[in-house]
C-alpha cells in the first residue's frame, strides 16, 4: 500500500499564523490533520467548518478532518463544503456508522472510522467494506499532548488482518502522542498512516520536527 503517511496535526499549532503553521509541514507532510472537538463527546472545543475553510485556502495537501463529535451526521457535509478531503468519525457515536459512511463516499470523500483505546477492534469489522481507512486512538480523545498507550496499537493487525480476509485494503491510522521515541513501536504494528502533532508543533524548530519524523518513515 505504498508509504507509510505522515497527517501531522494542527492542534497545538500557533492559529494565529495557520500560514506559517502550514509552511512547517509543506514538504514533509502528506495530509494535514484536523482535530474537530465539539466539548460534548470530548471536553475541549476546538474549530468548526470556518477553519477548515481558512487552512484548506492555504494549502494543497489533503485535508484529514477527525470528527470528535456526538453528532457526524449533522456536520459532514458542512466540513465536506469547507475542504475536508478524508472525514471520519467515531464508531462509539452511533450503532449504525453504515449510512454516514456511505454519505460521506456519496460526497466524493475518504471515509474513515475511529476506534477508542478502550473499544475492540471487532467492532469496526463489519464496516471494512465501506471505509478507506480505520483510525486507530492510543491516547483519549479530547486533548493533545498525551503519552501514547502502546496497547491499542494491537489493533492495527487485528484490522489489517481482518480486511484481508475479507479481500479489502483499508489503511490503518494512528493518533496519540506520536513521537520519535516511539515511532518504531507504531511502524512495527503495521500503521500506514501517523499523526503526529505536539512532537512537531512543540518543538523548538517544527519544521526540522517534521523532517526528523519524516526521515524516520523513509528509512
Amino acid at each position: 500500500m505504498g508509504k507509510v503517511k505522515l497527517a501531522p496535526s494542527l492542534l497545538n499549532a500557533d492559529f494565529s499564523d495557520l500560514r506559517r503553521a502550514l509552511s512547517f509541514i509543506e514538504d514533509t507532510a502528506d495530509a494535514v490533520h484536523l482535530d474537530v472537538m465539539d466539548g460534548n463527546f470530548v471536553p475541549n472545543i476546538t474549530f468548526g467548518p470556518l477553519v477548515v475553510r481558512a487552512v484548506r485556502s492555504i494549502t494543497e495537501l489533503p485535508l484529514d478532518v477527525h470528527l470528535m463529535i456526538a453528532n457526524p451526521a449533522e456536520y459532514v457535509e458542512d466540513f465536506v463544503e469547507a475542504g475536508a478531503d478524508w472525514v471520519s468519525f467515531h464508531s462509539e457515536v452511533t450503532r449504525y456508522p453504515g449510512e454516514i459512511l456511505g454519505l460521506i463516499r456519496n460526497l466524493g470523500r475518504r471515509p474513515g472510522l475511529v476506534i477508542n483505546p478502550q473499544t475492540p477492534a471487532s467492532r469496526v469489522f463489519e464496516y471494512l467494506d465501506l471505509v478507506d481507512f480505520i483510525l486507530v486512538m492510543t491516547v483519549m480523545p479530547g486533548f493533545g499532548g498525551q503519552e501514547l498507550l502502546a496497547e491499542p496499537l494491537g489493533k492495527v493487525r487485528e484490522i489489517k488482518e481482518e480486511a484481508a480476509r475479507q479481500g479489502l485494503q483499508v489503511e490503518v491510522e494512528v493518533d496519540g502522542g506520536v513521537k520519535t521515541e516511539n515511532l518504531p513501536l507504531v511502524l512495527e504494528s503495521g500503521a500506514d498512516i501517523v499523526v503526529v502533532g505536539s512532537s512537531i508543533y512543540r518543538a523548538p524548530d517544527p519544521r526540522q520536527a517534521a523532517r526528523e519524523i519524516r526521515r524516520l518513515l523513509d528509512p
